[in-house]
């Protein structure tokens, strides 16, 4: 392991090296080489990219003691010595985002004794899993302030082989997972943990951290954040964001957060006087229709209207008319739904005319004695299905 070139130089973006001999497996076509520049998927780092000669290489893993680069096509011409190329921007966003990981998680623990317990780095953004059920505000802005510091700082970023004799010579973050090829990246006097993962060469490069968010995660509290060019990335969106939502609101950028409260609260206001209206428009309804039903029966059917309005109309319907029976029903796109009601001085059992009539439209349904509402598929029409149910009452 120790002489695998991303090893000896993890800042190496081309090489030479032998095709040893060529294969397929689940993943598809791979070739291994005398040697590589290309990591392999391990350790919370995510795989290289890149080409052999002309060739693809679309996946890196370590199966048993090879390495595999898996590529595009069958790979005929990948003979001899071959030319590898690694995908430097990956390459280097990856080594960014875990020497980040390192500075964070060490800051949370020289900081706040807060350890890390869990490590993903994602395509968008990083996460680190803190072992504590919650994390102040204060702590995460102290955390990344320290992280910072220790980047601006340039301070050296080292890798070691050890034996296993010699890990109490260093001051661990936490215990070290394998006895034999043992490597620890080091950031002097601050962070010292045994990793496989490719980092670069001193702290500056991670350039800077920012904390997005935390939720929590069982007993553990998930903190999210990017590093290096991945914070301008961030920035870029949450401007062009910004702007276009200032742009829209026709205020400066700084305004932009009031001007967006001001409108959601106008909105509300609106919704809640435009529900109250509705509500009067369907009392006035309810009346028109206790006006011409018969024997105390409402029945009516319509055409686009939602069951919720439904269930409300049917509601007003009732509440009035303690005697009555309210049957509604109405076609909506390919569905039939309908609403059954009794007030409150009958004792009809609305939930035999929904037990009656769901079968005819292949329906599901549900409610009480007093109130059912269902709907199926529109096997009749809806005056069709509102003279099953009055058949019934």
């Amino acid at each position: 392991m120790k002489e695998l070139f991303f090893y000896q130089d993890a800042m190496l973006k081309e090489f030479s090296a032998s095709v040893i001999h060529k294969g397929v497996d689940d993943k598809g076509p791979y070739a291994v080489l005398s040697n590589t520049a290309f990591y392999p998927t391990g350790g919370g780092q995510p795989h290289d990219t890149g080409k052999l000669n002309d060739v693809s290489v679309v996946g890196v893993e370590k199966v048993d003691e090879e390495i595999r680069h898996y590529i595009e096509g069958n790979g005929e011409s990948l003979e001899g010595t071959v030319r590898g190329i690694i995908d430097w921007e990956r390459r280097f966003d990856h080594m960014q985002q875990h020497s980040g990981q390192h500075i964070l998680t060490a800051s949370f623990v020289e900081l706040f004794d807060l350890p890390t317990v869990s490590f993903h780095l994602g395509s968008e953004l990083v996460t680190i899993d803190l072992a504590a059920s919650l994390v102040t505000d204060e702590q995460l802005a102290q955390a990344e302030k320290r992280a910072n510091e220790i980047i601006l700082e340039n301070r050296p970023i080292e890798t070691k082989w050890v034996t296993k004799d010699e890990l109490s010579q260093y001051p661990l973050r936490k215990e070290v997972a394998v006895e034999e090829d043992i490597r620890l990246v080091i950031i002097p006097d601050f962070d010292y943990n045994g990793c496989g993962g490719t980092h670069p060469t001193s702290t500056g490069q991670v350039s800077c951290i920012k904390i997005m968010g935390t939720e929590k995660m069982k007993e553990n509290t998930r903190v999210s954040f990017v590093c290096g060019n991945r914070v301008l990335n961030q920035l870029d969106m949450r401007k062009n964001v910004l702007s276009d939502v200032a742009r829209q609101l026709s205020v400066p950028e700084e305004s932009a957060a009031e001007a967006l409260r001001k409108v959601l609260f106008d909105t509300k206001a609106m919704e809640k006087a435009l529900e109250d209206a509705q509500n009067k428009l369907l009392e006035y309804e309810a009346k028109e229709l206790m006006e011409s039903s018969v024997n105390g029966l409402v029945a009516a059917s319509f055409e686009n209207r939602p069951v919720q309005n439904l269930q409300k109309l049917g509601r007003a319907v009732v509440s009035e008319h303690s005697e009555g029976i309210c049957l509604l029903v109405a076609e909506n796109e390919d569905k039939l739904q309908f609403v059954a009601a009794r007030g409150s001085n009958r004792n009809q059992n609305m939930k035999e005319v929904a037990s009656a009539i769901l079968p005819l439209i292949n329906g599901r349904g549900g409610g009480n004695d007093a109130f059912v509402q269902g709907g199926g598929e529109k096997i009749l029409a809806a005056h069709e299905l509102l003279e099953e149910m009055i058949k019934i009452i």
